[in-house]
């Protein structure tokens, strides 16, 4: 069952179904509420929008949304039906640039990063300078605005080798870790910005997801797999496929950042993401079994010796102090996404 695909962002019905009967808690919260929201056009962000707008649509619920988008028109003449979505306003800027009205909010999602792969030193430099200078930004904007609190979405990557682990990294683990690239750095200065704001903050440290509205054509081997599905294979491991992580469905991912906004204790980090390992061998061949016949996976290069590419969060923290845990496990989360895609081609 489907809503329509400008309401939604095509997300499937059901997907907003598990969102809002396990949140349920969480959508009392926002009744009658004031949101700010960075990155509400990206991945994550449609995902929490559509999330929002359903859960409004069910329960009523009345709150008001702020968007910060640098282009905003571009936004609603790709989805004109936002345009007549009363709790949804928009606010023109750069999360690095924008000046913090006088306006109250009573909370703040800030998840604006851009994860493209860079290839230059100069674009690196500007992506940290934007994810440092936007979480100022945004501090000013919850210390002017009176808000309860404010949500940071960070990344694994602050972990640095840390995250290499088979048992994945904690949040113990981050005192003594070191970032290893200049996203990583930033993202712990950004961090460090927060823990000094004299605000009530909480942050989610996300790590890898699979779901629809993943890029299929950026750096993630994921999206890349499924296009090459879409495609009709076969499906290219680009390595030797002993490389391994794990993927949470953005319908959990939802669920999870309501729940750490509402629940996680103050100024505390929790990892986002699954525990459910697997090597790009064999999400490839995941994503080769949903075709009818199965599709051929290339593994293009030799297993290398040594120390292998791991990238795996410790999730035991969300577990035992937010009941929080994967619903949906990997090989369903691949079935969802491939049926979005099918059906999205096909519209």
């Amino acid at each position: 069952m489907r809503k329509s695909q400008n309401d939604f962002f095509s997300i499937p019905e059901d997907d907003l179904v598990h969102i809002l009967r396990r949140a349920s808690a969480e959508w009392e919260e926002l009744r009658g509420k004031r949101l700010f929201i960075t990155g509400g056009t990206g991945f994550f962000g449609r995902w929490l929008l559509a999330a929002l707008r359903y859960a409004d649509l069910k329960l009523g619920l009345g709150f008001r949304l702020t968007v910060l988008s640098r282009d905003p028109v571009k936004f609603l003449q790709e989805n004109p039906s936002w345009a007549a979505y009363p709790a949804l306003r928009f606010q023109q800027g750069h999360v690095a640039g924008f000046s913090p009205g006088e306006e109250g909010y009573d909370y703040i999602f800030h998840a604006a990063t851009d994860t493209t792969a860079f290839t230059t030193s100069v674009e690196e430099e500007e992506r940290s300078r934007t994810i440092v200078e936007g979480t100022r930004r945004i501090l000013e904007l919850a210390r002017k605005s009176g808000a309860r609190r404010m949500l940071y979405v960070s990344s694994g990557a602050v972990y640095g080798a840390e995250a290499g682990k088979l048992s994945g990294a904690s949040e113990a683990d981050y005192a003594s870790a070191r970032a290893v690239i200049p996203y990583g750095e930033a993202k712990r200065e950004a961090e460090r910005l927060c823990e000094g704001a004299g605000i009530d903050f909480v942050t989610a440290r996300a790590f890898a997801f699979l779901g629809p509205h993943l890029p299929l054509d950026a750096h993630f081997a994921a999206g890349n797999f499924l296009r090459d599905a879409l495609r009709g294979g076969p499906i290219l491991v680009r390595g030797d496929g002993s490389a391994r992580r794990s993927y949470l469905h953005p319908a959990d991912l939802v669920v999870w950042l309501l729940r750490i906004l509402f629940r996680g204790k103050r100024a505390c980090a929790y990892n986002v993401g699954s525990d459910e390992a697997v090597s790009m061998a064999q999400l490839a061949r995941h994503i080769a079994e949903t075709a009818e016949p199965s599709l051929e996976v290339v593994i293009q290069a030799v297993q290398a010796e040594g120390p292998h590419n791991i990238y795996l969060p410790d999730i035991r923290r969300a577990r035992a102090e937010l009941n929080l845990d994967v619903t949906i496990p990997l090989r369903e989360a691949i079935a969802r996404t491939m049926a979005f895609l099918r059906a999205r081609d096909s519209i």
